[in-house]
């Protein structure tokens, strides 16, 4: 059912994943900054007088770029005829790192390549090597699991209203958004000792089952969160300035973005439902209940409600997580891959040597290539490892949906105005750790 908004609710998938190819829009490049010519008698180009083509710089460090992402932007008056993104100030070279790092070391590089979701590459990374090694995590360490990549969800939604809205002017959203963030990482902090890059995920679990006090605190965030959304419709859905800035602009078609390869939120903001956590079967999203919202003309206002009805979904999951924890393990009980348990440490020299390997050389995993993808934040997150038998792997690739999506900025800017083009590169969420990796 679609509300006056133009957001449906939806629990139904969108056509397979191999629907979807990638692909670049050809780029139409004004020359140097001057004027564009025009086609003369016998091939010679004849200037256009009554038009003056202006290429300026907007980033790689401007706040408006969401990161070190530079821009040349060709300039007719206010209106933007070409813009191209330029990439690889932050290329950390981490997947290439991740050859020269044991299994049991490279968890906590991947998690800073996007690093408003973290927990997302841990789980795409771990979820690669349990089905390279034919490994099953504990339930109760399922269910964990998708409650930290929902906390997370919610985490990086907040952060991508706070900072677009500010973007726009509205620099309270800022601040209400951030509030309720840092209750986030409160519960991060008081589950894994960490505030980002937790290492919390661990091939076959998690790495420690969550504390005493844990669950009413995170309860209470699950109930409030919803309240918390509904305050933020109610500063934004009735701001002029803001609904003038979103509505109508960033127009991309559902047909364009799939030609593109996106995915996400700008990809159900056009009206296609696709979502991995109902398209596929992974953690525990086949045994809940929530909706997949969906917009109707693809705009930059259908972006923000598409997300912003996603973090009230998210908050959801996180009550039925906690409802349904089933009792038992939180990491499988496989020795060859699995530490033992700190008790044991003091009390068992082989326990203690058992650790001190697996932690120092780490554990072999045998000849094979999987691709897990997992629907993230901003996307599908796929990571491809390609194992060769020894303690490291042979290669490591993340599909990063940044990355993915930065191709339909270009559809998103031209032809609009340059304040439009600031509005449509909050709404596309680009993280640029992982669109440089």
């Amino acid at each position: 059912m679609t509300d006056g908004a133009g957001i449906d609710a939806s629990g139904a998938s969108a056509s397979p994943a191999g629907d979807v190819v990638g692909g670049t829009a050809p780029c139409a490049v004004a020359g140097g900054g001057g004027s564009p010519a025009a086609a003369g008698p016998a091939g010679h180009s004849v200037p256009d007088l009554d038009r003056e083509i202006m290429t300026i710089n907007i980033g790689p460090h401007h706040p408006a770029t969401h990161g070190v992402l530079r821009l040349v932007v060709d300039l007719e008056g206010e209106m933007v005829r070409e813009v191209r993104p330029v990439i690889g100030y932050v290329h950390t070279g981490i997947e290439k790192s991740c050859e020269d790092k044991s299994y049991w070391k490279v968890i906590p590089f991947v998690e800073r390549m996007d690093y408003v979701s973290y927990f997302f590459q841990m789980e795409a990374f771990c979820g690669a090597v349990e089905r390279l090694i034919d490994l099953e995590i504990p339930p109760r360490a399922r269910y964990l699991r998708t409650l930290f990549l929902e906390l997370n969800r919610i985490h990086s939604h907040l952060v991508w209203l706070g900072t677009t809205a500010l973007d726009l002017g509205a620099i309270s959203m800022l601040w209400y958004c951030f509030r309720e963030r840092d209750k986030i990482l409160d519960l991060f902090e008081m589950a894994t000792g960490q505030r980002m890059h937790t290492r919390y995920f661990q091939v076959g679990g998690v790495i420690e089952d969550i504390p005493l006090g844990f669950e009413a605190k995170c309860r209470a965030f699950a109930e409030e969160m919803p309240i918390r959304v509904g305050q933020y419709q109610d500063l934004l859905d009735r701001n002029e300035v803001f609904l003038s800035r979103t509505k109508g602009t960033g127009i991309v078609s559902r047909e364009r973005l799939l030609e593109l390869g996106v995915t996400g939120p700008l990809l159900r903001a056009a009206g296609d439902p696709w979502d991995l956590r109902k398209a596929f079967d992974y953690l525990v999203y086949p045994e809940l209940d929530f909706k997949i919202p969906v917009g109707t003309v693809g705009d930059n206002y259908d972006r923000y409600r598409v997300r912003v009805a996603e973090m009230v979904e998210s908050a959801s999951i996180v009550r039925q997580c906690l409802d349904a924890l089933p009792d038992g393990p939180f990491i499988a009980d496989d020795r060859k891959y699995v530490l033992p348990p700190r008790s044991e440490l003091s009390t068992s020299m082989e326990s203690l040597i058992h650790h001190f390997k697996l932690v120092t050389e780490g554990y072999r995993v045998p000849p094979g290539e999987v691709y897990y993808s997992i629907e993230g934040p901003r996307g599908e997150l796929g990571c491809f490892v390609l194992a060769d038998g020894s303690a490291k792997p042979a290669r490591v690739h993340f599909r990063d949906p940044s990355f993915v999506n930065l191709q339909s900025f270009r559809d998103m800017a031209v032809g609009g105005y340059v304040a439009d083009m600031i509005a449509s590169l909050g709404m596309l969420d680009p993280i640029l750790g992982g669109v440089d990796r």
